[in-house]
């Protein structure tokens, strides 16, 4: 992206709106209360021929530092220092406030280039509003309507005129096309290929969301990944409400990390905007690869945490714990086989899933958990070739054979992996049916033992072939 943009404004003036218009997708969360947006938020924006990286940032209110307004508050000013460009947006519907020209001041004394949008101007009666933006001091205010998408063009020609043409519009370097290989399969002496299993990409970027209930630490600990404060923290809970993405690097590896919202349990999420809240930390954990569930180390395996683990092992995700506020615990050699323990009683579904100890207010055991991260994501795109995999069917079936239904025993004849992440197998059986899960548990437990896939999500399929002479009358 050529520059950067950082849209400013007190609350529920329609920055979070402008912002899922810029970027054309519903990434904010959008509510009639105001306050909704308290992280920063970028995106990649799109405004007719511009392309730029946009920040939606909390409204901006005259508060004490010490306060929550206070901490959002300053996220919003280092957003603006870092942009190139500040759209300054106002309510023109309700016209200027004492909070819109303090604002207005405090942009000036900055020095940096402004453009002053005046939202809602679609509206009954916003004229008196428009003209008032003027006394702002800050230019001639870009009348829009970022809810219709009225006045785009308009702004589009605002923000070149602020930053210049050759600051809006770079030149691009002409890369040469590069002829790229495709890989082909190893061909043995017969000339017949051989069934070998790919090789983990050791630098290909890893999406990780960051889960748990609330004022467990996860913003906190990403802050400390990340070695600055850049989310919002406290001591009260659910101060998260969008799942933001950070990027960062670890050992030269790119790591997107998202930090979501708290998840409490259902029957106690009445708000909408919760709600809400909710459901973008669930597309969060779809989107994302490796899922860590934060727990509580004084109050670990609460019910809820339990059911965040479960909901990322069924989205089939690939799943690590990590017992935060572990510079709390004192008695800490007691206190983490007690966890091993309950670990693996209570999560019987995600067996061998790996845990760490971490305190992400001091930073310890930061560095096992990002390596327990990429162990659980090599497993998760794991690929096992056909030939063991037929061989392990015919051993598990001589070691304990399947049961007889009906005077007849059931045969598995043929097992293949169909796909990975998470890996997915394939058997061709007969009567599939009627296999008891008790025998399904059996097979999967063993994938898990022999072929060292622990803690990520198995799945079976079971085909039966098809009989010929069903259909034919005796």
């Amino acid at each position: 992206m050529s520059f950067t943009v950082a849209i400013v404004g007190r609350p529920n003036v329609g920055k979070s709106t402008l912002f899922n218009r810029l970027v054309g997708k519903k990434l904010a969360l959008v509510d009639d209360t105001p306050g909704v947006t308290r992280d920063r938020r970028p995106g990649d924006a799109r405004l007719v021929d511009l392309r730029f990286r946009i920040v939606d940032t909390a409204g901006l209110e005259e508060a004490d530092e010490e306060t929550l307004e206070g901490r959002m508050r300053a996220q919003t000013e280092a957003a603006i220092d870092e942009a190139d460009l500040t759209l300054f947006v106002v309510d023109a519907k309700m016209g200027l406030t004492h909070v819109d020209k303090a604002l207005a001041e405090m942009l000036r004394k900055r020095g940096r280039p402004v453009v002053l949008v005046a939202n809602k101007s679609e509206a009954r009666g916003s004229d008196s509003g428009f003209y008032d933006a003027f006394t702002l001091g800050l230019g001639e205010p870009c009348p829009i309507s970022a809810e219709h998408g009225q006045g785009m063009m308009d702004l589009r020609d605002a923000i070149v005129e602020a930053l210049g043409h050759e600051r809006a519009f770079p030149p691009r370097d002409d890369e040469a096309e590069t002829n790229v290989s495709i890989p082909r399969p190893a061909v043995g002496e017969d000339g017949e290929e051989i069934d070998e299993e790919p090789a983990y990409d050791e630098t290909r970027p890893l999406r990780v969301a960051i889960v748990g209930r609330p004022n467990a630490g996860k913003s906190t600990l990403i802050n400390r990944f990340l070695g600055e404060d850049r989310l919002l923290t406290g001591p009260e809970a659910g101060i998260t409400r969008d799942s933001i993405s950070v990027d960062w690097t670890w050992r030269g590896r790119t790591i997107k990390m998202f930090d979501t919202a708290g998840m409490r349990r259902k029957a106690k999420v009445i708000e909408k905007l919760e709600k809400l809240s909710v459901a973008d930390a669930l597309r969060a954990i779809r989107f994302a690869e490796t899922v860590v569930i934060v727990f509580d180390a004084t109050i670990p395996f609460e019910k809820q945490d339990l059911q965040i683990v479960d909901l990322v092992v069924r989205e089939g995700r690939a799943a690590v714990l990590a017992f935060n506020k572990w510079d709390m615990i004192e008695d800490r050699q007691a206190v983490l086989a007690d966890l091993r323990e309950k670990t693996d009683r209570l999560l019987p579904q995600a067996r061998g899933i790996r845990a760490v100890p971490i305190s992400g207010q001091t930073g310890e055991g930061l560095d096992r958990l990002m390596q327990a991260i990429v162990d659980t994501d090599r497993v998760w795109n794991k690929r096992v070739s056909t030939a063991k995999l037929n061989r392990w069917l015919e051993t598990q079936q001589v070691q304990h054979p399947p049961p007889a239904v009906s005077g007849r025993r059931i045969k598995l004849k043929y097992m293949t992996q169909v796909k990975a992440r998470p890996p997915a197998f394939m058997i061709s059986c007969t009567r599939s049916d009627a296999l008891p899960e008790s025998y399904v548990r059996y097979l999967i437990n063993g994938l898990r033992e022999d072929f060292a896939m622990p803690g990520v999500p198995i799945r079976i399929h079971f085909r039966s072939s098809e009989n010929p002479y069903e259909t034919k009358k005796k």
